[in-house]
């Protein structure tokens, strides 16, 4: 039903560390259920959570092992802020939806903390600022006018001048907003701890299974695989990602190429504070550390064309990437102990696409797109297990196809 890609290649740093294990089970006769779930990455462990955490009866399909796919290469920098500028967005969407999708990806962040606290998931989750330093997209004038308009609808910042930025933490650039409580998290940790929540209600993985065609009718939906067994549900929800089918994907969504590097551990020459860091820029530059000291640098995104072509780039941007954080840093060593490559999907405004697809009747889809993945694959997992559970989420409506 929908094509299998090359999600990532080289050496994500968190597979460097044993994948957590999650009991899977084989398709090997026809099955009924309440929903199915296609994807057992990041996203599908958050829906699949949610979800049985209101009495559904949950199948995970993956055509994989779970976490084997994009969630292995997210760089993991958990942020409410949205790629897209609030200005920006304000221009293309409206001031009263942009400032809505802005809180509500503040509020969902602030949930998947929650959540992760009260499910006990030990992912090294750590709570972290975040600077956006002044770029093309955003100048220090136009910062400047960004950080007034998202204090003006309760979003906390603080202006940082060259000044202040050089001397709190040694950066130099013109100008920056200083923001608080987002997060860094181990993903595959992170996801399998949602996933083991869901198993604990009664969800099943089930893998490697391809899913050959799907049938929509009024009381349900129909799945035939390629092995044969045959699926009944009353819901589907594709949390595919890159491999999303192209028939549920819209025209203002895009596939790109990111890249990626994690420095050897070197805790005493890290930044004050260890903030987050990202660009006002496109395309942007961002990083992190990690919890043994590591610095994960991301970047150097550019339009996807084919696996081939994206692959072949990799040690060229590695470069890049290690010459551009010594630039910023000249005290690291910036050399990569790991580097990879992967594709992710865009929206031309920054928001992810969520909710019953069109003329696919009981069909849903997460594209929890952009840099806040892992941020809308929280909303997403509210937005649908409000609608299944009868209820409309107030939001529902800013993110709908």
């Amino acid at each position: 039903m929908n094509a299998s890609k090359d999600l990532r290649t080289g050496d994500p740093v968190w597979l460097s560390h044993p994948v957590p294990r999650l009991g899977t089970g084989a398709l090997k006769r026809d099955r009924r259920t309440d929903i199915v779930i296609i994807g057992a990455g990041v996203t599908g462990a958050m829906a699949a959570e949610a979800l049985t955490d209101e009495g559904f009866r949950v199948i995970v399909l993956d055509r994989r092992p779970p976490l084997k796919g994009s969630t292995a290469a997210t760089t993991a920098l958990l942020q409410y802020e949205i790629d897209n500028p609030l200005t920006e967005l304000t221009r293309q969407i409206g001031h009263d939806k942009a400032c809505r999708a802005w809180r509500r990806s503040k509020l969902a962040l602030d949930s998947l903390a929650a959540r992760v606290e009260l499910l006990g998931i030990p992912c090294a989750m750590k709570r972290s600022a975040s600077l956006y330093l002044s770029g093309n997209v955003l100048d220090p004038g136009g910062l400047k006018r960004e950080g007034e308009m998202r204090r003006a609808i309760g979003l906390p910042n603080d202006y940082l001048t060259r000044k202040g930025l050089a001397e709190r933490f040694g950066i130099d650039r013109a100008a920056a907003l200083l923001t608080t409580q987002n997060l860094t998290v181990q993903p595959l940790r992170m996801a399998a701890g949602f996933h083991r929540a869901a198993m604990s209600r009664g969800a099943e993985i089930l893998c490697p299974v391809e899913v050959a065609a799907v049938e929509t009718h009024r009381d349900g939906v129909t799945l035939r695989t390629r092995n044969g067994p045959v699926i009944e549900a009353r819901y589907l929800i594709y949390a595919t990602g890159y491999e999303t089918p192209t028939a549920i994907r819209q025209s203002r969504h895009s596939i790109h190429s990111t890249y990626a590097i994690a420095t050897k551990p070197q805790p005493d020459k890290l930044w004050p504070e260890q903030v987050m860091i990202w660009e006002a820029s496109d395309p942007y530059l961002y990083m992190r550390t990690t919890s043994d000291g590591r610095v994960i640098c991301g970047g150097e995104d550019e339009a996807f064309s084919n696996a081939d072509h994206r692959d072949s780039l990799l040690t060229g941007k590695t470069k890049r990437l290690e010459e551009k954080l010594k630039t910023m840093f000249p005290q690291l060593d910036t050399r990569a102990d790991f580097a990879w490559c992967g594709s992710f999907g865009a929206s031309l405004t920054g928001l992810p696409t969520i909710g019953a697809v069109p003329g696919m009747k009981n069909v849903f889809a997460i594209l929890a797109y952009g840099g806040n993945g892992i941020t809308f694959s929280r909303l997403a997992a509210e937005i649908l297990s409000a609608a299944l559970s009868g209820h409309e989420d107030p939001d529902a409506e800013l993110f709908r196809f």
